[in-house]
């Protein structure tokens, strides 16, 4: 076998709150297709989990915690879907951003912002900039993103360092290419969380989560709360990380 790459951050110390949670939020439609409701109540319940988890998670000492908002996929939905997406993430920026500054979140976005609508844009080059100066948890949200795609912008950044001779071939390495994604500085995720039973990560942080740990949870999103969240960190506890070496790591 070959040598295991060496993991791009450090453990979680002493397998407390992991660093960084990442959160895939699925089964919005689902749950709305058990109650008999349609799709868009699944998604605006969808947001109040949102809410919820945010809170939890600072509580909970957690520093970073990813979402995937909406995939680079998510546009072949039904354009009515759609609309209802794009004005829940309105809503969620205009209503809940006073109190995220508030609460010293630090909003980042990731993510393709290429053709999207001027005032989304706008919206969230707000959230960012309200927020750039606060400490406490950083919240990702991965808006227009597809993993894939941010792996092909991050080669095409190297490729124009190439072609302006600022970098040769031989010296493209893997930290190289990382240090082209969308958000080079923030660690990968420890664990990632996907909600709904289902077991794949559906082009979120395939970079990234090379070393993550990967917690499936049968909860549809809108059930999500503070319980499930601890049930899959106490989950990611019991894990033993050894980032491809024989060794576990268990931190401080």
């Amino acid at each position: 076998m070959s040598e295991a790459a060496a993991p791009t951050t450090a453990p979680s110390a002493a397998y407390g709150a992991p660093r960084h949670v990442a959160i895939i939020m699925d089964g919005n439609g689902r749950w709305a297709a058990a109650r008999g409701l349609p799709r868009h109540e699944g998604h605006r319940r969808g947001v109040e989990a949102l809410r919820k988890t945010v809170r939890a998670a600072g509580e909970l000492g957690i520093g970073i915690l990813t979402i995937f908002s909406f995939s680079s996929e998510n546009w072949l939905r039904p354009p009515a879907e759609i609309r209802e997406l794009m004005g829940l993430l309105r809503r969620f920026i205009r209503n809940d951003l006073a109190e995220l500054h508030g609460n010293n979140v630090k909003v980042r976005i990731i993510g393709d912002r290429d053709g999207l609508d001027p005032d989304i844009r706008r919206l969230l080059e707000e959230a960012e900039g309200l927020t750039r100066e606060n400490t406490g948890l950083v919240l990702v949200v991965a808006f227009n993103y597809g993993a894939r795609q941010e792996i092909a912008r991050a080669l095409r950044r190297v490729a124009e360092d190439i072609a302006r001779g600022a970098v040769k071939p031989d010296a493209v390495t893997a930290e190289l290419v990382a240090s082209r994604l969308d958000a080079p500085d923030l660690p990968d995720p420890d664990v990632i969380i996907r909600t709904s039973g289902e077991q794949r990560l559906s082009n979120f942080l395939l970079w990234q989560a090379a070393y993550s740990e990967l917690v499936f949870v049968p909860t549809y999103w809108p059930d999500f709360d503070r319980a499930v969240l601890e049930h899959a960190l106490a989950e990611y506890r019991r894990r033993e990380r050894r980032f491809g070496g024989l060794v576990a790591e268990t931190g401080s």
